[in-house]
């Protein structure tokens, strides 16, 4: 499909699963040599990660576990700025290098926030893996360690994104339409 509508909104197509994928295995490769023979705990951040890690993670080829927390910083096609925690980590990840999986990573603020909190339960490092980044958006100053692409500072849907809890099934990425 070219063009989608999603509750009020139109979108069109902007990037195919199959791009979309390269990027994936691309990732996957990156994370597979630089975090050879060390046993890596991954933290899925849902809802909109959920895609994305399953892709990624049957491409990893290390000593892993997953688990998921789930925050929300959204509120229709604007981040609201407030992080409000819903579920939370139960795992212990002391001296464990932990990898957090993000789908997109615009202003930072739920990135930070869950950085933050991750950091109370000591473990020996952190890192950041994101299928999509909006550099134009990012107001933190975290590196982040593995980047699938970078697109523009617009508001997407598909591949795990959603607008009001709809568009996340899309498995190809679409952009919000320009009136």
């Amino acid at each position: 499909m070219n063009e989608i509508t999603i509750v009020d909104k139109q979108f069109e197509l902007y990037i195919t699963h199959e791009k979309i994928m390269t990027y994936v295995e691309a990732l996957a490769d990156r994370l597979n040599a630089s975090l050879r023979g060390q046993d890596v705990f991954f933290i899925g951040i849902l809802n909109g990660a959920f895609i994305f890690a399953s892709d990624l993670l049957k491409l990893v080829d290390l000593k892993c576990r997953i688990t998921f927390v789930k925050l929300a910083s959204y509120e229709g096609t604007m981040s609201s700025g407030k992080v409000k925690r819903i579920i939370g980590i139960h795992e212990d990840i002391k001296d464990q290098t932990v990898v957090v999986i993000e789908d997109i990573v615009d202003t930072g603020i739920t990135l930070d926030h869950i950085i933050r909190q991750l950091r109370g339960y000591e473990p020996k490092e952190i890192k950041i893996a994101t299928m999509f980044h909006k550099p134009e958006a990012y107001q933190m100053d975290m590196k982040l360690d593995y980047v699938g692409m970078e697109i523009p500072d617009r508001f997407v849907v598909g591949y795990g994104l959603d607008y009001e809890g709809y568009g996340r099934n899309f498995q190809d990425l679409y952009i919000l339409k320009e009136t």
